[in-house]
């Protein structure tokens, strides 16, 4: 079980230096003054104290770029060919679904040669798709859902992965969750997720009735008893969810395990737009400038990954698609910083 941990000490894991929450005592959280993704002195200062413009990291590449493989999942292929396409891309990370990561398994396949693969291709595993129902109401498909997540966990280790996203799953179509309750079932995700060495990352889906708003994500990492909790957000589900950009700067960084890059049309309008209307960075009207530089400013120093739900997209060749992709977030990520 987690230990018991103050409520300041929680809310500075997840809350950023704008409140002055996010550098906690030694003796309150260890774990957080010494975790590598921890943010510096300079990223817990307020937005009014200048910043040194002379650190190249300001004005270079902030970010990893990785690929979802949801981006061409509609192309069908084998787990080991995607690997291949987003090595020969130029990607330094990739985040598989763990449905693929089963179905090699299922025709043979043997996730060690997975592992040496993505060793071999010097591609880091940033994260890795699930679904599982961990946080209904109901206790029976909660607990499938748990078994499930933790057979994913199992499948992500294996193959040299350490986080998983958590949508939430078993809550999608439920109005007025209870969030302490939610708050409470990721905690256990997350004792499941030490034990095996995989943090879970509670993922924010604008289409869902819960945990849809930066709010609510933010909320729920607070009150999870685990304070190096993680969310994974994404440029797409924070707009159709509703919150305003801006909500971002609140946030720590090193809160932020994953960000999915994506971009979306004027039209349809946000109560309309749909998972399939995501578009390649910079081809539509998200403030990618203004995301990445909140993400910049808030400490956050992790993969950018594309994620892309286009049947448009399905339809081109999958490597031809890696390529874009890449060429247009590194073209988004220049432009955001080229004032820097």
């Amino acid at each position: 079980m987690l230990s018991k941990i103050s409520r300041r000490t929680a809310l500075g894991s997840v809350l950023g230096g704008t409140l002055g929450w996010s550098t906690v005592s030694l003796a309150e959280n260890t774990a957080i003054q010494t975790s590598p993704t921890a943010p510096s002195e300079e990223h817990t200062m307020s937005k009014s104290e200048p910043k040194s413009e002379d650190s190249a990291e300001n004005v270079s590449e902030p970010f990893m770029y990785a690929f979802n493989t949801a981006t061409i999942l509609g192309q069908q292929l084998p787990l080991p060919e995607e690997i291949n396409i987003v090595q020969r891309a130029g990607y330094g990370g990739i985040e598989p679904w763990c449905r693929k990561i089963h179905e090699y398994v299922e025709h043979g396949g043997a996730l060690t040669d997975i592992r040496k693969q993505l060793e071999d291709a010097q591609l880091s595993v940033v994260g890795a798709i699930a679904f599982g129902d961990w946080c209904s109401d109901d206790e029976e498909r909660r607990r499938k859902g748990l078994e499930e997540m933790r057979r994913d966990m199992e499948a992500v280790t294996a193959i040299g992965g350490t986080a998983i996203a958590a949508p939430p799953g078993g809550l999608y179509n439920v109005e007025k969750a209870d969030l302490y309750a939610v708050a409470e079932r990721f905690g256990k995700l997350c004792e499941i997720g030490r034990e095996l060495g995989v943090r879970p990352r509670l993922e924010l889906w604008g289409g869902s009735k819960a945990l849809a708003r930066l709010g609510e994500v933010a909320f729920v990492l607070a009150e999870c008893g685990d304070p190096l909790a993680e969310c994974c957000l994404d440029a797409y589900h924070t707009y159709k969810g509703g919150s305003d950009f801006a909500g971002m700067t609140i946030l720590n960084g090193r809160a932020i395990g994953g960000y999915h890059l994506n971009d979306y049309p004027a039209e349809p309008p946000r109560e309309k737009i749909g998972d399939g209307d995501r578009i390649m960075p910079g081809d539509g009207v998200a403030p990618l400038g203004q995301i990445l530089r909140t993400l910049h400013e808030i400490g956050y120093r992790g993969a950018l990954s594309l994620e892309i739900f286009n049947q448009a997209y399905f339809q081109k060749d999958a490597y031809a698609v890696a390529i874009e992709g890449l060429a247009k977030m590194k073209l988004v990520v220049r432009q955001a910083f080229a004032a820097s």
